[in-house]
């Protein structure tokens, strides 16, 4: 454990817990959108009848066989063709990583990172043991050419990716960008991990396919995907969509982590997802959170000093903001957190020497107002 970091977001939440406090810093949903109701119609209908005590009950490792046939269809819908079988469920996303952590990497093995990136990920490759080495990326998300030089250099087990608005950046691995990736992986026998919990969270422009429906990507290419964004973080679920060689040992890691992921959970989300009309569900988080970022983007002239830089991201949860000159955002924190607003220094999302001049910017848990008199209790810092 002495060298894996601490999650300064996690840290963050609880410093930030009190109502006077305007926090950017967790990556949370929108709680007033959670679908209360929907939910305990959901697990009402699971604890009432014959089949309540089954719901109790220990059950199969790869998941509740109605909620992997909702996820399946959706995510054939999206344009990656699925089946049940396919998927093992998983207590959230995050445990998917450390499966297939457990799964894929020896101690010393190489991973590749997108720099910079999800900070939980890189937590799950420090417990294994494996090497964490970055490759740079701009708007379009990574640089195929860098990867390139970095695959021949380093031989790594497996590449990481956030493609579809990135954790922290807001970044989209373009189509074409996505395609020489994944002739990449397939021509170097090299795992991809496709980290996919915001995509449906888009608010402008067009859909772009999972890098895991590139047809060089078959074989090669493990999709995570959650339902704390457009469901309830709090239920833990997520679930992984791996070639059928690889299945059987995931099993086996999560057997050994947990047995299975809460039966009575997967049930209720299950009924939830069968009985709710989803697509509308989430053009309501998407029209909710595009007019949240809307107002981030158009306060931040006059939040940051000149010079600052930020991202525009077309969908996702957040904004990523470089301070000119050499300033130090974790220095800065303590201040702002003086001033009751708070937002994630830039440094743990590298994995190896930091751009300390970064930020991270949620927009999703504030309502408009509070949005602007975050940014300009922000804009206080640099009078």
């Amino acid at each position: 454990m002495g060298g894996v970091a601490s999650s300064p977001v996690r840290e963050l939440l609880a410093l930030t817990a009190r109502p006077e406090v305007i926090s950017f810093a967790g990556g949370l949903p929108a709680p007033e959108l959670f679908d209360v109701a929907g939910l305990r119609s959901a697990f009402d209908h699971v604890l009432t009848g014959p089949t309540a005590r089954r719901a109790l009950q220990y059950a199969p490792t790869e998941g509740d066989v109605d909620l992997r046939t909702v996820v399946a269809a959706r995510m054939t819908g999206r344009g990656l063709p699925t089946a049940a079988g396919d998927l093992l469920v998983t207590t959230g996303s995050q445990q998917a990583l450390a499966l297939l952590a457990t799964a894929l990497l020896d101690p010393g093995a190489v991973v590749v990172v997108e720099e910079p990136t999800y900070l939980a990920a890189l937590q799950s490759f420090q417990l294994s043991g494996a090497r964490i080495v970055s490759v740079p990326g701009d708007d379009d998300g990574v640089d195929p050419v860098a990867l390139a030089e970095v695959i021949a250099r380093e031989r790594p087990t497996l590449l990481y990716l956030v493609p579809t608005f990135a954790n922290p950046t807001g970044r989209t691995l373009s189509a074409r960008r996505r395609t020489l990736v994944a002739e990449l992986a397939a021509a170097h026998d090299l795992w991809v991990i496709e980290d996919d919990p915001y995509s449906e969270l888009r608010y402008r422009g067009d859909a772009i396919a999972p890098l895991a429906a590139e047809p060089a990507a078959e074989d090669r290419v493990i999709h995570l995907g959650s339902f704390s964004k457009i469901g309830a973080p709090g239920l833990r679920l997520g679930w992984l969509r791996a070639p059928a060689h690889l299945m059987p040992a995931l099993v086996v890691a999560k057997q050994a982590a947990d047995l299975h992921t809460s039966t009575v959970d997967q049930a209720g989300a299950a009924r939830w997802l069968a009985t709710t009309d989803l697509d509308r569900h989430v053009r309501t988080l998407c029209d909710v959170y595009r007019q949240r970022r809307d107002t981030m983007l158009a306060e931040l002239p006059m939040a940051f000093p000149a010079g600052s830089t930020w991202s525009d991201p077309d969908g996702g949860m957040f904004v990523w903001v470089r301070l000119p000159g050499d300033a130090d955002t974790a220095d800065l924190l303590p201040r702002a957190l003086e001033r009751d607003v708070a937002f994630v220094p830039g440094a743990p999302f590298f994995p190896g020497e930091p751009d300390r001049s970064t930020l991270r910017l949620s927009f999703t848990t504030q309502p408009p107002d509070r949005i602007v008199e975050g940014l300009r209790r922000l804009g206080g810092l640099w009078d």
